[in-house]
């Protein structure tokens, strides 16, 4: 190999990686940009499977990788947010979404104002003076696009410019011709490049630079396009290795679906191929191979729409549910981290709308814990006090794991406003777990009555629940404040967490008084004191959950 060979491998090699990277930046500027947007996309997959169809197809276009939606909702199954008939419309969209990718790269062949010699530095120019100078996030973002869209464009133009040379060189034409009239080969070479590196957007771009130097000719290009289709669902099925049974029945679907549509493609254009030589053996272009990319997909779901509940019913075949797997309990742990699927993290909008969920969960469940172990101080009832210690250590273990997931999360491309989110979740969750440990202290101050026989005198007890129907109030709106983004709520809480204070001060004074008057014995007195200060630092945690809402708007 010459030095001027050994240049041009590196000359290809970078375009690729601009390539890569380019797409990468511009999908992530996009994703930010449309985060809110895909949000309200998933929610109308509950509609009907059709619809699900128009948004997998949206979602992929937005992101511009199918294998990434696809890994998403291996993660909403996983999570029990879809269940299987509602993929396989999701998945069908996202492989019409895909085809999205291969019109851009083709469109240098739509004229010479479409070359990306012509408009990408430029682009990636005036996106970097957006990122750099611009004030206003959605600037910035647009900026993001547009650096990512002139990269990518730059990319092409090194991979086809380390081609060029090379286009009449023997190797090409013999290579092409050997795929071609060996059309299970050339599916296998489209499957493996493309599960390499896992992209079959990526995969095809490379078909489509290659085309665009006349050194592919229709037979090869279809097949190893066909097979491009298969090796994409390598992603979602190394996803599900892990997950739940629904999850992996999901990459499943997506593996049938693409692998029985390449063999109805396959056989199709084999026998037109056989009977048309010449048009086999002609090149093609890379618009024509966007064209069939497209008219692929998008008869392919067309076909296999109607036998949807039949791919679900073949997935639960080949992934079979067994005895002893249905009658296992799911743990606590299990059952966290299944609806926290790290999968979703592809889509960081969608994964913190899932772990706002999870602290909405924790926030309702550290709430019942307290209503519980006040009634245990009521009933002094040692099955009451137990419950609150058991349901004290889920809420421990929706802390840890939530915490763990924001993390995650806070590590993604986000915006500022997800940033400030994901901070004030984290903040939240704190704060429920401290609400968690206080309702733990009231429940074995309950024990500590019931074991010393204990009791409050009438006036005790009213007091009591005076400031706890208060306090509770406090923890109710600052949770309805979270869940609903509610300023209302912030405003109710803070109104009851002011009354909690001055209760607090004055129950304290008065309590000290009916001691001091020998209306109360002393054992009685300090627990006392000692609820309604747990009380009382209940009520400040919701206050503290309030105003991380207020911080939002």
């Amino acid at each position: 190999m010459s030095i001027q060979d050994l240049g041009m491998l590196f000359e290809f090699i970078g375009g690729l990686g601009m390539f890569l990277y380019g797409m990468n930046i511009m999908a992530d500027g996009l994703q930010k940009s449309a985060g809110g947007k895909m949000k309200k996309l998933m929610e109308f997959l509950t509609k009907n499977r059709l619809i699900a169809v128009l948004v997998g197809a949206g979602i992929t276009a937005i992101i511009q990788s199918s294998s990434a939606t696809t890994v998403m909702v291996v993660g909403f199954v996983n999570a029990g947010m879809l269940n299987l008939t509602q993929a396989v419309g999701v998945i069908m969209g996202a492989n019409i979404g895909t085809t999205i990718t291969a019109w851009i790269v083709s469109m240098s062949e739509w004229g010479s104002i479409f070359k990306p010699e012509f408009f990408a530095p430029v682009l990636v120019g005036i996106g970097a003076f957006c990122i750099l100078f611009a004030k206003a996030e959605k600037k910035k973002k647009v900026g993001e696009i547009l650096v990512g869209f002139g990269i990518l464009f730059i990319g092409l133009t090194f991979m086809s410019g380390a081609i060029t040379p090379y286009r009449d060189a023997p190797i090409f034409a013999q290579a092409f011709t050997v795929l071609g009239k060996n059309p299970i080969l050339a599916i296998l070479t489209g499957a493996v490049v493309t599960a390499i590196i896992q992209s079959s957007s990526a995969s095809v771009g490379i078909l489509q630079t290659l085309a665009m130097n006349g050194v592919v000719n229709w037979q090869s290009a279809i097949f190893i396009t066909l097979g491009q289709n298969i090796g994409t669902c390598v992603t979602a099925l190394i996803s599900s290795a892990g997950a739940g049974k629904n999850a992996k029945r999901a990459s499943v679907i997506h593996l049938l679906f693409n692998t029985l549509g390449a063999i109805i493609f396959g056989i199709a254009m084999y026998i037109i191929f056989k009977v048309n030589t010449a048009w086999a053996a002609s090149t093609i272009n890379s618009v024509e191979i966007s064209i069939f990319h497209t008219v692929f997909n998008v008869t392919n779901t067309i076909i296999l729409f109607p036998f949807a509940n039949a791919l679900v019913k073949l997935s639960q075949k080949i992934i079979k549910e067994t005895v002893e797997e249905e009658k296992t309990e799911e743990s606590i742990t299990d059952e966290i981290k299944r609806r926290l699927d790290r999968r979703l993290l592809a889509s960081p909008a969608l994964a913190i709308e899932t772990a706002v969920k999870e602290v909405n969960h924790m926030g309702q469940v550290a709430l019942s814990n307290t209503q519980l172990a006040l009634l245990a101080v009521e009933n002094l009832d040692k099955k009451q006090i137990k419950e609150v210690h058991r349901t004290e250590s889920v809420v421990n273990e929706l802390e840890k794991e939530l915490t763990a997931y924001l993390a995650e999360i806070n590590n993604q491309s986000l915006t500022e406003e997800q940033h400030l989110l994901v901070k004030n979740l984290l903040y939240t969750i704190s704060d429920i777990e401290r609400v968690g440990d206080h309702a733990d202290n009231i429940a074995e101050l309950a024990e500590e009555m019931k074991n010393n026989k204990v009791q409050f005198s009438e006036k005790g007890t009213k007091d009591l629940e005076s400031i706890s129907k208060v306090a509770m109030k406090a923890l109710v709106n600052a949770l309805e404040a979270r869940e609903k983004n509610s300023l209302a709520a912030v405003k109710e809480t803070e109104k009851y967490e002011d009354k909690v204070d001055a209760l607090e001060e004055e129950l304290r004074e008065k309590h000290i008084q009916r001691l001091s008057k020998g209306k109360c014995v002393p054992e009685s007195g300090v627990v006392f004191l000692d609820i309604i200060s747990n009380l009382e630092r209940i009520s400040d945690h919701a206050s503290n959950i309030a105003g991380y809402v207020a911080s939002e708007q």
